[in-house]
């Protein structure tokens, strides 16, 4: 029997409706950019499996680093003890991060980061003595699954049964260079007639959405809109953060910085599971108390794993070097000379690329789960390339790694798709 076969008789599978699509792809190996299926047929990974093994998987350097720390120490909890991996992570982690940035909690996945920066705002005002209840967010915006991240999210795809049972919410629209007064003014109304705790945002750029960009200016002037009205500003960096946008942060393009960041999936190379909210000294000095109720009481149980902290200081030494550096900029360049190339297709109805991120919409409706997303999706894997469209959007997040032979070929197969459909 075949893992495949095996697969259908316990494991029930993420945002997958088994009924329509009983089968799922086995695959035993991964190295580089490829993946490889238990029938040996091989697949670019150019989307870096969910925008996570950025320096190709199973990379040496990290995979040598994690062996050393599973030697040593390999678990222990962290609301007692403290260990050289995560004072270390800590500590190179500052240097990266916006300046403003002071104070690292660990989390286990990118939706309990944000679940943690949203209860830091509510609590921060709570031991305040002041009740803020209410967060704004982006129209479309994607920050996870658990109740909290859920809230803010706002792709009703994934809410729909649990929209009854989540916090309040306010929307505004993306920045589009046009639309700054409207916002503006959507602030101003929910500002005075709601007690505003916070404001989340991925940073120039909406993954989930379909990797839809937008205006640095106008982001920065709801920012700094926030910071007059003392709304506390939570940057979801889970999808944009180490490397992905050209520079460390999309918050770097931004003037005004966040009070809260959310980060995970690089930030360990999509080895192992671990995710960090980041905020400033003074969110954390809001916590410092005599009345013990006023601590920050949300923990995981393996917060802080020592071998998820080596492979993340393994990832962040990577980031930094003038290889990877560099590769992230030609792929940048290479991006925009497809974009060029491929935004006149009649198929095609916007193209944009930010780092090593290309995405495309098609000149056509598609459901985000329907038929024809599912025929692309069966199109790419034929031909060799793992390539999972959002809708009508087709998008590229390739591993910093990949060889201008892969790129080209991830390059030639939308061309072709685009062609057949």
């Amino acid at each position: 029997m075949t893992l495949q076969e095996r697969d259908k008789k316990h494991l029930w599978h993420p945002l997958k409706q088994h009924q329509l699509h009983p089968d799922s792809l086995a695959i035993v190996k991964a190295k580089g950019c490829i993946l490889t299926d238990e029938n040996g047929n091989e697949y670019i990974d150019a989307i870096s499996s969910w925008y996570t093994c950025m320096f190709g998987h199973c990379n040496d350097f990290i995979t040598s680093r994690v062996y050393q720390q599973m030697q040593q120490l390999d678990q222990v909890m962290f609301s007692d003890f403290t260990h050289e991996p995560a004072v270390i992570l800590s500590e190179e982690l500052i240097k990266i991060l916006p300046q403003n940035q002071n104070r690292i909690f660990f989390n286990d996945n990118g939706s309990t980061a944000v679940e943690a920066g949203i209860k830091m705002a509510l609590q921060y005002y709570f031991n305040r003595e002041e009740k803020r209840s209410t967060f704004i967010a982006f129209e479309n915006g994607f920050h996870g699954d658990t109740f909290g991240a859920m809230s803010v999210s706002g792709l009703s795809v994934y809410n729909g049964p649990f929209e009854d049972f989540l916090i309040e919410v306010k929307r505004i629209p993306t920045p589009n260079g046009e639309n700054h007064q409207v916002i503006l003014n959507l602030l101003k109304e929910y500002s005075t007639t709601n007690k505003i705790a916070g404001f989340i945002y991925e940073p120039i750029i909406q993954g989930a959405a379909g990797m839809k960009i937008h205006d640095a200016e106008g982001l920065n002037e709801i920012l700094t809109f926030c910071k007059t009205q003392k709304i506390l500003t939570i940057a979801d960096e889970v999808m944009t953060g180490f490397g992905k946008t050209g520079s460390y942060f999309a918050s770097d393009f931004v003037e005004t910085k966040p009070d809260i960041m959310c980060l995970s999936k690089a930030l360990t190379a999509g080895l192992v599971p671990m995710a960090i909210t980041s905020c400033t000294e003074e969110i954390y000095e809001a916590f410092l108390s005599n009345d013990m109720a006023k601590g920050f009481f949300h923990c995981h149980t393996y917060s802080a794993n020592p071998i998820a902290c080596s492979a993340a200081n393994a990832a962040i030494e990577l980031l930094q070097t003038e290889e990877i550096q560099q590769s992230i900029k030609e792929i940048s360049k290479t991006h925009k000379k497809f974009q060029e190339r491929i935004e006149k297709h009649p198929l095609v109805k916007n193209a944009r690329s930010l780092g090593v991120i290309f995405a495309l919409d098609l000149n056509t409706k598609m459901e985000r789960y329907g038929d024809l997303r599912d025929k692309l999706l069966k199109f790419f894997m034929e031909r060799g390339v793992f390539l999972r469209p959002l809708g009508n959007t087709i998008y590229i997040q390739v591993p910093f790694v990949i060889n201008k032979n892969q790129l080209r070929k991830v390059y030639d197969i939308i061309e072709e798709a685009l062609n057949t459909f």
